[in-house]
């Protein structure tokens, strides 16, 4: 990978089916691999991009213009775009917000990626709604699709692949007031800013610890509960992660969990997760509340999912607290016996609806009832 591209470069996408796209290249000049999948938001891509659950995807935006309000250095969910390529329908270099400090073009430069415009989106994206979630492969300097079809070949897919440790901090780190009321140890598998200041906004000091770092370590520190992040790849391939967590569970104190975190909780009390036909990607998707009885719009970006019917057959033990309005998956559960819970969607947003803030308030709540029967 070298210079930025010129405009209007010619540009490849090939789908791990054989199916060709001719593009314009975008970003720098190169070649990159990784799943396909899509989101389907219309703002916040720049969170999107630099969001850990996406780390070795090539994104689709079904958006049809891309970076016409420019980016920040602010508004970004890691330090680093997490994407391994990009795929638009317009790929907008001029950008009209005051605010913004670059355009979408010197960004993905600055960030090293390579991408693809001028692609007809629909037609791919009801290609993987059909087809399935697959692999493909962007390239703006190979042009010779069996030397694609090649590299592409050696792309893993995403079943059994393990990406929290390729994503989560090197070392621990504290965050917030040292005097906060609460102390709260986050899980790091890939977790974004945006949950950890959800956090210190409501008095918590957080203690965030790489994601395999072993349990007691974790549980000595005395935390008043325990959060697991989000992240990317196979959750089933996270062995040290769900050892950890059945660890933090017979403490039982305070535990609360989002996204790939929920499916940990999932499978530390052996229910089972599964790779999805091509996941859920956005900012729009409705969600019932069976608590109360709403319904929540919510931001969600998931490949794989909690296993429903062996959730069912643990009804004495778990509560189903919340399921996709699209298509019945679980999107929530609480344990009966204490004080555990998770959801598969980001009430965090960043970007998205706020519907669902709710639930760091609750997992506030809990930690000052569990401190208030301790005393």
């Amino acid at each position: 990978m070298s210079d930025a591209t010129p405009s209007a470069a010619p540009a490849v996408l090939l789908l791990q089916d054989g199916t060709v796209f001719q593009g314009e290249a975008i970003g720098i000049k190169g070649t990159t691999a990784g799943e396909l999948c899509f989101n389907t938001a219309m703002t916040g891509y720049q969170e999107v991009f630099t969001d850990p659950s996406y780390f070795g995807q090539l994104l689709i935006a079904t958006n049809v213009h891309i970076g016409n309000y420019g980016t920040k250095a602010s508004e970004t969910e890691s330090s680093s775009v997490k994407i391994a390529g990009f795929i638009c329908k317009n790929f907008t270099n001029e950008y009209s917000r005051i605010k913004a400090e670059t355009s979408i073009q010197d960004y993905f430069v600055k960030e090293k990626l390579v991408g693809i415009q001028q692609i007809d989106t629909r037609a791919l994206v009801r290609h993987i709604r059909s087809k399935g979630a697959m692999n493909g492969i962007i390239s703006s300097e190979i042009f010779d699709l069996i030397q694609l079809k090649e590299k592409l070949h050696q792309t893993p897919g995403m079943d059994g692949l393990e990406l929290a440790t390729r994503v989560t901090t090197k070392e621990e780190y504290f965050l917030g007031d040292s005097s906060a009321q609460h102390k709260v140890a986050v899980m790091d598998f890939g977790t974004k800013r945006n949950i950890l200041l959800n956090l210190v906004n409501r008095d918590c000091y957080l203690r965030i610890f790489p994601a395999n770092t072993p349990a007691e370590q974790v549980l000595s520190w005395g935390a008043d509960g325990y959060f697991l992040s989000n992240g990317p790849g196979d959750p089933a391939a996270m062995d040290y992660a769900i050892e950890s967590t059945r660890a933090i569970l017979k403490t039982r104190k305070p535990l609360f969990g989002i996204c790939l975190g929920h499916q940990i909780l999932a499978l530390a009390l052996h229910v089972p997760t599964f790779k999805m036909h091509h996941g859920h990607r956005g900012i729009n998707h409705p969600v019932k509340n069976h608590l109360n009885g709403k319904c929540e719009i919510t931001s969600q970006n998931h490949g794989f999912c909690v296993d429903p019917e062996a959730l069912h057959h643990k009804t004495d033990l778990i509560e189903i607290t919340h399921t996709n309005l699209n298509d019945d998956t679980i999107e929530g559960f609480r344990l009966k016996n204490q004080p555990a819970f998770s959801v598969q969607y980001h009430p965090e947003a960043s970007p998205g609806p706020h519907d669902a803030h709710y639930l760091f308030d609750q997992f506030i709540e809990e930690i000052i009832k569990y401190k208030t029967i301790q005393n």
